[in-house]
């Protein structure tokens, strides 16, 4: 079985954007479990966490905050697993979000996906994952192989409807 997804975010405001992650988790049948955690009102909580994961057998955290977003760096400090932020819109068009999520010292990393990208940080983290498990590598390549499909697939649509009117 694979090592679960953490998600943590830092406002019940975040929900509807981590809906995303959700979904994208579920359909890899990537187990995850979601909290409300703040890097500024309850750092305690975040810190032990972070400092817990790995032995609860979480394999990535993926961390969601707007406004002064340190979610992500505060757990990346308290562990060794990969940490991927989500810069949250909340003010500033999201800007302040970002900058405080990719702008993090040396030897603390996270990475950082688009503002309100919590799609793309679910897929990162399969992708991060399927490193050490074969199955999930092999359903990543089927996604993969899917959307490429598809596009083709438009053009193809796309093609017919040019030959035809124009």
């Amino acid at each position: 079985m694979s090592k679960k997804v953490a998600i943590l975010m830092g406002s019940d405001s975040d929900l509807p954007i981590l809906k995303e992650a959700y979904a994208e988790l579920k359909k890899f049948g990537v187990p995850f479990e979601t909290h409300v955690m703040s890097a500024h009102r309850t750092p305690v909580a975040a810190a032990e966490f972070s400092e817990n994961a790995v032995k609860n057998g979480f394999g990535v955290i993926i961390a969601a905050a707007g406004m002064a977003a340190h979610l992500g760096g505060v757990l990346a400090a308290h562990t060794t697993l990969p940490v991927i932020g989500i810069p949250i819109k909340s003010s500033l068009d999201g800007l302040d979000a970002l900058l405080a999520t990719v702008q993090m010292p040396p030897g603390i990393p996270v990475a950082t996906v688009a503002i309100n990208g919590a799609k793309n940080a679910a897929i990162l983290a399969v992708q991060m994952l399927a490193i050490a498990d074969e199955e999930l590598a092999q359903k990543m390549a089927q996604m993969k192989k899917d959307m490429a499909e598809a596009v083709m697939a438009k053009d193809a649509k796309l093609q017919d409807e040019i030959k035809a009117n124009y």
